[in-house]
């Protein structure tokens, strides 16, 4: 019956319009009343504990990095180093794009600001060059869901924090299956490319292609500085969000000059509205995690899925549907704070590796950024590319399938995980 007050009072509040962070406060409480223990002071508590975590504070500061780079010229000399790479073959921009993406991602860590960062100058660039406006959109759509895969993350610095696993083991495991997944779009470009029949451009000469990689050499050192850093444990994640966001000031004001002293208020501004959007969020799941875990929710959810307990593929892909489903009324962070107290219990008992765990599950949560009806990268694609949803939907399915298809690979063979991540962790 708790699980069901839980599940009523959540879905009604998000039904009659109450933002997320809210409608977890209105669960909350809720809960509270049914088991007769109202009291505000448990209630104030765990707002303050939720937002009250060391890891949390990389998310505003990897965050404010975004906003200088984006302003600072960072963003676009990434994508100018890419084009003189692989701006040549046929439907090169579409490799560009894919290169860029992973590229920023390894810096920000976020889709949305990626896609609205990198949409703005992609999708132009690629419509200029002939090609459909559609098609392009649904890549930059698609390939952006790398950015919370890719590290840094923060969707996984928010799983560290809710799971109490190593964020930095995390981070580490999110660059293969983050190469996968360029990978299989480019596969589905090359295809879409080749049906197109897209033009080719000029291959750039090596004078030019080396100009394109030492203007844009300090941007491209940040992504190498940060992975050498949290892989050699001389920076915590958190501290590699003030380095990215430092890094990232210092070389817009002094090195491009680009970012001006006038744009910094509005950077700042923009940082800590997005920030603080995440860090309600975190205080109010904090709330709801507490009373699910006083109601024994995790145990009732797990006794659920006790017949997948001993078969961990099966239980993978029963918790991957339910993540898949709920992602595609939610939002990632939200999912990620509900979800995790309740599956990891289940998780743990069928002996699933955690940080295995949080790399599929946070992929699973992101893949629901591409699906209607919230779609938040959908929604600033569309912003970005001009069109409307219902061609955005109809152009990204090839691509979504293809994520999809590398989702259904890492729950069949974990190694593809385990075993890059030992490798990238020294073990």
């Amino acid at each position: 019956m708790t699980l069901g007050i839980f599940l009523a009072s959540l879905v009604g509040g998000i039904a009659i319009g109450l933002p997320i962070c809210f409608a977890l406060l209105f669960s909350g409480v809720c809960m509270m009343l049914y088991m007769n223990g109202f009291n505000s002071q448990i209630l104030s508590q765990n707002l303050f504990s939720g937002a009250d975590s060391f890891s949390m504070m990389a998310v505003p500061f990897f965050i404010l990095a975004g906003e200088f780079m984006n302003r600072g010229g960072i963003t676009k000399r990434i994508v100018n180093a890419a084009n003189a790479i692989v701006g040549h073959v046929r439907g090169g921009l579409g490799y560009v794009s894919i290169l860029a993406i992973l590229l920023f991602a390894s810096m920000v860590g976020s889709a949305v600001a990626s896609t609205a960062a990198l949409g703005a100058i992609l999708i132009p660039m690629m419509v200029k060059a002939g090609y459909n406006r559609d098609k392009c959109t649904g890549l930059i759509a698609a390939g952006n869901i790398l950015s919370p895969i890719m590290p840094p993350s923060v969707p996984m610095i928010i799983f560290g924090v809710q799971a109490g696993v190593s964020v930095t083991s995390l981070f580490m495991a999110g660059i293969a299956p983050a190469v996968y997944l360029a990978s299989a779009l480019c596969v589905i470009w090359f295809v879409v490319a080749k049906k197109e029949n897209l033009d080719t451009a000029p291959r750039q000469s090596k004078k030019q292609i080396l100009k394109s990689l030492v203007d844009g050499f300090w941007a491209l050192l940040l992504p190498v500085f940060i992975l050498i850093g949290l892989r050699s444990g001389k920076f915590t994640p958190t501290e590699a969000g003030v380095i990215t966001a430092v890094y990232a000031l210092i070389i817009g004001l002094f090195v491009y000059r680009e970012l001006k002293i006038r744009m910094l208020m509005d950077c700042l501004v923009s940082a800590a509205r997005s920030s603080s959007v995440i860090m309600f969020l975190a205080a109010a799941a904090m709330v709801s995690s507490w009373l699910m875990t006083v109601a024994n929710i995790p145990s009732i959810v797990t006794g659920i899925l006790t017949p997948f307990i001993g078969h961990p593929v099966i239980l993978m892909l029963v918790i991957c549907v339910i993540v898949l489903l709920v992602g595609t009324s939610m939002d990632v962070t939200p999912t990620i704070m509900i979800l995790t107290p309740v599956l990891l219990p289940a998780v743990k008992q069928a002996g699933i590796d955690i940080v295995y765990f949080g790399v599929v599950f946070i992929l699973c949560t992101v893949l629901g950024l591409l699906t209607p009806p919230v779609g938040t990268v959908l929604n600033v694609a569309c912003s970005a590319g001009k069109i409307n949803m219902e061609r955005i939907v109809k152009a990204v399915w090839p691509f979504l399938l293809a994520e999809i298809f590398i989702l259904l690979f890492l729950i069949f063979f974990p190694a593809l995980i385990t075993v890059p991540t030992a490798f990238f962790m020294g073990s």
